[in-house]
């Protein structure tokens, strides 16, 4: 019997569907979460733009992506309350036994979150409601709320990874809990800032993409225009910086977590002028099989030396690393992760180029195309960050404190694929109700730029988010509706 189907054989049968149902659900929620982070900042970035230089254009995108944002919101309300239930549902042996260490992690993000909602309430209902600059202020705290919430879930995350903050009593449980050192982790800076700057970057890419299809469709117009540029000049601008981010928690990855990385970069001994490979897939026996090949380059990416001695997944048992299989899934991710990177690295050199000689965005459709594609890559990149760091982690779910299998439910297996099956069949419903909602409310917006439909809104040129609406084609005044059916 091979190593990995031993290690499976000893594992609880409640352990499969439960990581499955957490993957899963885990998976989906990441897809809303950059838009929660970072639309309230994008929007506002618009929002204040519009009022400096009294630009109706960039007011009512303001007022349309305030509209998304609130949609936005409410669906990840739902997909992050499941999540939050799974924990406890899911894993009571962590919970129960780290949950006070760790726990004030979950409680600031849970805080923010509801936080996060009343403000977006009191923006959307201030259009047309509120004076432009008041309105706008009370807009400010929504991303400063969003960071709070992110600041809150990787300090939880990276406590997971790097535990600290604690001693263990002669049962083995914490105590002498220092909820500083708990928050504040080896790995908390690096997680923080590579996960806020991947959050606003993909959430510039995303949106931005929506307008890239636009222009490609022949819509050409300044709104189409504006609605692409700023996004994706801010997704630009932070392309680099997350290059160099990246290449900065890998390398803390390497000091800290050293298993992990050699799962990561698929390392079976410990030596140096280790090789790097671009994909591949490690087989039990410690050999890869495919991949590219780079000699020495794994070494000299970790520590700037061939002569850099990097730690190998055999230096542990069997029972304390990833198996082959998630060392792969790890190593795969990670470099579809790097891959991707690098690709919008270039576009972002293409876009900057082009502005920087033309003052003008460029003129091929091929930069458009990839522009269009460059927000679901960017998701890709997301999903497969949070991959390689709860895969690489295995088989502990408290990083050498406590292993998965140890603090799995006792749920019945059988009971948590029904589970997992209901689950699957209510985020199907979820998230297409949601693109229904984005798809109708995209058709009134050209149908109200168009003219075609002022029953229902004014066009671009006539309608601005502040002050009386106009009357309509009838020649009567317009009627208030409520902030949703404005936007």
């Amino acid at each position: 019997m091979s190593t990995t189907a031993h290690l499976l054989a000893d594992a609880p049968a409640q352990l499969l569907p439960a990581r499955e149902l957490m993957a899963f659900t885990l998976a989906s929620h990441i897809i809303l979460v950059p838009l929660g982070v970072a639309l309230p900042f994008i929007t506002l970035v618009m929002h204040y733009r519009g009022l400096r230089t009294s630009d109706p254009v960039a007011l009512l995108l303001a007022r349309r992506w305030s509209a998304v944002m609130a949609v936005q919101f409410a669906i990840g309300i739902v997909t992050g309350t499941v999540l939050s239930f799974e924990f406890g549902l899911l894993w009571p042996g962590m919970m129960g036994r780290w949950g006070d260490v760790f726990g004030l992690g979950f409680g600031i993000e849970a805080w923010a979150f509801f936080l996060e909602a009343i403000l977006i309430a009191i923006y959307l209902y201030g259009w047309r409601r509120l004076k432009p600059k008041t309105h706008f202020w009370l807009g400010v705290p929504m991303p400063i709320a969003a960071l709070m919430g992110a600041f809150g879930i990787i300090a939880a995350n990276s406590w997971m990874n790097t535990p600290q903050g604690f001693t263990l009593d002669a049962d083995g449980r914490p105590v002498n809990v220092s909820v500083q050192q708990a928050i504040f982790t080896p790995m908390f800076g690096p997680q923080y800032w590579h996960f806020v700057v991947a959050m606003f970057l993909t959430a510039g890419y995303v949106v931005a993409g929506v307008y890239a299809v636009g222009w490609l469709r022949g819509r050409r117009d300044r709104y189409h225009r504006l609605g692409f540029t700023v996004p994706f000049t801010l997704a630009t601008i932070l392309t680099p910086v997350q290059f160099f981010l990246g290449d900065n928690i890998a390398r803390q990855v390497f000091i800290k977590q050293p298993i992990k990385f050699a799962a990561a970069e698929l390392v079976w001994k410990t030596d140096t002028h280790v090789p790097e490979y671009l994909f591949g897939r490690l087989q039990e026996d410690g050999s890869i099989k495919g991949g590219i090949k780079i000699p020495q380059l794994d070494s000299i990416l970790a520590g700037f030396s061939p002569d850099t001695k990097v730690t190998g997944l055999s230096s542990v048992p069997a029972s304390d690393r990833p198996t082959a299989t998630q060392a792969t899934i790890a190593h795969w991710a990670f470099d579809i992760m790097a891959t991707i990177g690098s690709v919008l690295i270039l576009l972002a050199l293409w876009y900057a180029w082009c502005w920087w000689r033309h003052r003008d965005l460029p003129k091929s459709r091929w930069f458009f195309r990839c522009a269009a594609v460059a927000g679901a890559a960017s998701i890709v990149t997301v999903e497969c960050g949070w991959i390689m760091t709860e895969v690489g982690r295995q088989p502990w779910i408290v990083y050498q404190n406590m292993r998965v299998s140890e603090a799995v439910t006792g749920t019945p297996a059988s009971s948590l694929w029904i589970m997992f099956g209901l689950v699957v069949v209510i985020y199907v419903l979820i998230f297409g109700a949601f693109l229904g909602v984005l798809l109708k409310m995209r058709t009134r917006w050209r149908l109200a730029d168009a003219g075609s439909a002022r029953v229902l809104s004014d066009t671009p040129e006539t309608d601005t988010p502040y002050g009386p609406r106009p009357e309509t084609a009838a020649g009567a005044p317009g009627t208030r509706r409520d902030p949703g059916s404005e936007l």
